[in-house]
């Protein structure tokens, strides 16, 4: 805890996963919410396909998934979420033409649920 996904089309050419991994570490490893940056673990998923409304015109999306621990509050949430957006906006390409959505979600994971062992 905490997982962050970062989803997005392939319409966005050269996605700069590898800096966008640590500008977004540096970023919510930041908030007083990550206790230990070692805790967070990022991954990015490039989707093979995907539609986005009807019309016939170019877009794309980034889309980032926040999972962490049940009993954050609103502005915790809310602090994380810019962050990971401010990251996005930065470093997120931006083909001519092409219309590009970005969103960010916190998810809460179950507490009692939730199992994390370190193996080896």
């Amino acid at each position: 805890m905490p997982h962050l996904t970062i989803e997005y089309s392939p319409n966005l050419g050269d996605f700069p996963e590898a800096d966008m991994a640590l500008a977004l570490n540096a970023s919510v490893c930041a908030s007083p919410e990550v206790k230990d940056e070692s805790d967070l673990k990022t991954r990015f998923v490039r989707t093979r396909h995907f539609q986005i409304g009807t019309a016939d015109t170019p877009r794309a999306f980034v889309h980032a998934q926040l999972r962490l621990l049940a009993g954050r509050s609103p502005k915790a949430k809310q602090d994380l979420s810019e962050r990971i957006a401010a990251v996005l906006r930065r470093m997120a390409p931006r083909p001519d033409g092409t219309l590009v959505q970005l969103s960010v979600e916190i998810v809460d994971m179950d507490r009692p649920s939730y199992v994390k062992e370190s193996l080896g």
